[in-house]
């Protein structure tokens, strides 16, 4: 499933294409993704300026001059095309603007999404309301994250991937940040010291900015809206590794967490 970088790279390719633009043509060609299409998409866009870009944990937003805002989300194979060449089955939803580019939302397996939110109401739309801060922005500190692990009995793995938490982290980032900061997948959160705490929060950063300038990780489907493929998982140090040498030598673990695999350094992580 695409995560936060790879939103984030698809939002960054999508935006030299349509913000500023006018829509000027909207094609819905099936009912529904993982749910129904809204019934006035094609109207409300039909159109309207992009007035901006934005990405909203694993969700991608296209803001318009008419107050309501386009929420995608790419599910597990969901991809956006940009001028492609021909037409492909899967492409449930074609955008034109007024400068002739074409960009397709392609869902083979048809588990991601499209809403329209009136955009005032973004941050209280049902998926936002109870999201935690963005693991990018200032928000997101040692201190606040102490606050939300204090007293939690859950594995620190487990709590990171609670969006209410951490908007928009998942399991192979999560994996490199616990490695990169030395701490044990399995601890108990609220027994994360500060100090592991004030390592982990820059190491979350720099996972995730790192993977977003390589454009992400290539999973099964995603690519980049240019076609391209990210690179990050080159760079991935424990994620998918079982059985491999860690740097130190020792061979990287797997562990079931949550019904997801854990990767991880016995002797590197404490």
């Amino acid at each position: 499933m695409p995560e936060l970088p790879e939103v984030e790279t698809t939002v960054r390719g999508l935006t030299r294409f349509l913000e500023g633009r006018r829509i000027a043509r909207v094609s819905v060609n099936r009912p529904d993704l993982r749910r129904p299409f809204p019934p006035d998409l094609v109207q409300a866009l039909t159109g309207a300026r992009v007035t901006a870009m934005g990405r909203r944990a694993k969700y991608g937003l296209i803001h318009t001059d008419r107050e309501r805002t386009m929420v995608f989300h790419l599910g597990m194979s969901g991809r956006w095309r940009i001028e492609p060449e021909r037409p492909e089955k899967h492409d449930h939803l074609v955008i034109e603007t007024d400068a002739g580019h074409v960009l397709a939302l392609n869902d083979a397996r048809r588990f991601g999404s499209v809403d329209l939110v009136a955009t005032a109401a973004l941050d209280s739309w049902g998926p936002f309301a109870n999201l935690g801060p963005e693991p990018l922005g200032e928000a997101l500190s040692p201190r606040q994250l102490a606050l939300a692990l204090a007293g939690r009995v859950a594995p620190i793995k487990q709590m990171l991937l609670d969006q209410s938490v951490i908007a928009g982290l998942g399991n192979i980032y999560v994996c490199e940040a616990l490695f990169r900061a030395g701490i044990r997948p399995d601890k108990e959160a609220g027994r994360v010291g500060a100090a592991a705490l004030a390592r982990l929060v820059p190491a979350i950063r720099a996972v995730l900015t790192e993977s977003i300038a390589a454009g992400g990780s290539t999973i099964r489907d995603y690519a980049q809206p240019s076609g391209e493929l990210g690179y990050f998982a080159a760079a991935w140090q424990v994620y998918g590794r079982e059985g491999e040498p860690c740097r130190c030598g020792a061979p990287v673990l797997r562990l079931v967490q949550g019904g997801r695999s854990t990767f991880w350094c016995r002797k590197c992580q404490k």
